[in-house]
């Protein structure tokens, strides 16, 4: 069993992980400093340099926590006994979930700065999205295969279109205050995919 020590020396680390994730989903990850995690938490800049050595060591753990938390996600939605576009709409919902609670996606803000970040950083953010159009394209290839999805071209495009749209959505939903901009880019892509492609016209 853990120490005491140990037990709280986890604590910590998890809520100085917990306040830098909201500052990075609110304010970016360079608007904010160690000063600012350590005023919230009510501790010393050392208690932070303990367990993260720099800010980008920080950065990196954010993401490392954040992908397996949106990894996870993604299984619980692939394991769902439901047909493609309820999976779709699913995987919708966690951009959505992220929205409610007035905070952007952590790899979609730090996306914005990726000039400024160091480069593990870069390739950690570089992965995520990855992760998401692999996940994505093969949902997609399996709802044509299904004929409950229609989308021209191939599912990797297909699924960095969406990757990109949704995260574009929550960006210009952002000053407004609330979801109801998000949710009508967010339906009519979907819409978009789940309704067949009507048949041209033919010329009279």
């Amino acid at each position: 069993m853990p120490s005491r020590r140990q037990s709280q020396a986890s604590g910590t680390r998890t809520a100085i992980l917990d306040a830098a994730e909201r500052l990075v989903q609110t304010r970016g990850f360079n608007g904010f400093s160690y000063a600012d995690v350590a005023a919230e938490l009510k501790i010393t800049t050392a208690a932070l340099h303990y367990h993260f050595p720099g800010k980008a060591e920080l950065g990196d753990a954010l993401i490392e926590r954040y992908a397996a938390r949106f990894g996870e996600a993604l299984e619980g939605i692939a394991a769902m006994d439901a047909f493609a576009p309820a999976k779709l709409r699913a995987y919708k919902d966690l951009y959505l979930g992220v929205l409610r609670e007035h905070r952007m996606c952590l790899c979609g803000m730090l996306a914005a700065e990726y000039q400024t970040l160091p480069d593990t950083m870069r390739k950690s953010v570089v992965g995520f999205l990855d992760q998401n159009c692999e996940w994505l394209s093969a949902l997609l290839e399996a709802g044509r295969s299904e004929r409950s999805l229609h989308f021209d071209g191939t599912a990797p495009a297909a699924a960095r279109m969406i990757v990109g749209a949704l995260e574009g959505a929550m960006l210009v939903s952002r000053p407004y205050a609330g979801t109801e901009h998000f949710e009508l880019i967010a339906n009519r892509l979907i819409e978009d995919f789940t309704l067949p492609a009507r048949p041209a016209r033919a010329r009279r």
